[in-house]
């Protein structure tokens, strides 16, 4: 057992969900003043954890470190700090890590991340770095004192060869001391139960924590799905496209589908929500609420 504190995997592994938050490094300091105003609103949400994501193809690590460890000092919250592969030798790497060991950050989502090139570019190595999320869950470990996440792929990263391999991959990283997971943006619920139920096949109880995106604007959540490799299904598009030249109705819907996922995969045995934020509360606020006026968070 990690000497880290116990308790977000011990909050997993409870009965009441947890419910996270995520948000992306801003670009700009009017991009950061408009986080830490969406961190102040959803603060009192008291979440299980916050995370800052590390980047496109690894850029903004320096702002996703100082507001991670921001976080850590100033705030109530639990932050879980992102690092990746990209463009960093495991001497740089294993440097963050124990930067954010000295700010008090001691869990931490590791995951290869996309190429500089994008997330459909050839991977490329670092001359003196890793090639896969695994060896910086071995690298993690080795270290001490961390809890470490992974990240998960309801419809099978575009790497793997299918879904069972991408499963053994998971089932790879948690045998190597990796302790939970967040999934990629997903729509349908099915594919998040699919997932679960080929790590308990595999002797994996490994926690995934769904993570949910509301489609709050139809033409930057195509191309994130398309990117990621995620689909918009055919009874998603079907309810969306129709309203796609009304920014308020597309919002609308969204809202509503992405309520309806939480309900699904809490009701599939979740053992949480976690939260894409697009560093702004509204949208995410009202989900909450409306989950928890109906005592499922």
């Amino acid at each position: 057992m990690p000497a880290s504190d116990r308790s977000l995997v011990d909050a997993l592994r409870s009965d009441r969900p947890t419910t996270s938050f995520e948000f992306f490094p801003p670009k700009d300091d009017e991009g950061e003043a408009q986080l830490w105003q969406t961190i102040a609103e959803l603060e009192p949400l008291d979440p299980t954890f916050v995370s800052v994501t590390y980047g496109a193809g690894g850029t903004h690590q320096d702002r996703t470190i100082r507001v991670t460890e921001r976080i850590a000092r100033e705030s109530s919250m639990k932050p879980v700090g992102h690092l990746t592969l990209v463009g960093q030798s495991t001497a740089e790497i294993e440097n963050v890590l124990k930067q954010y060991l000295a700010a008090g950050v001691d869990h931490v989502l590791v995951l290869r991340g996309d190429p500089q090139g994008g997330p459909r570019a050839p991977w490329e190595r670092h001359p003196e770095g890793m090639d896969h999320a695994l060896e910086l869950v071995e690298l993690a470990a080795r270290l001490g004192g961390l809890t470490v996440g992974v990240a998960a792929f309801p419809e099978g990263h575009p790497d793997a060869a299918d879904r069972d391999a991408c499963a053994d991959v998971l089932v790879s990283k948690a045998e190597a001391g990796a302790e939970f997971a967040i999934t990629q943006l997903f729509f349908r619920a099915s594919d998040y139960v699919d997932l679960v139920r080929r790590l308990d096949a595999r002797g994996c109880d490994l926690p995934v924590i769904p993570g949910i995106m509301p489609i709050l604007n139809f033409a930057q959540v195509s191309r994130m799905a398309e990117l990621s490799g995620a689909a918009l299904p055919p009874e998603v598009l079907e309810q969306i496209e129709p309203l796609a030249d009304d920014r308020a109705a597309v919002r609308a819907k969204g809202i509503e589908l992405a309520t309806q996922l939480c309900r699904d995969v809490l009701a599939a045995g979740a053992p949480g929500l976690h939260f894409m934020t697009l560093n702004r509360s509204k949208a995410t606020r009202e989900i909450f609420q409306s989950l928890r006026d109906e005592s499922l968070i």
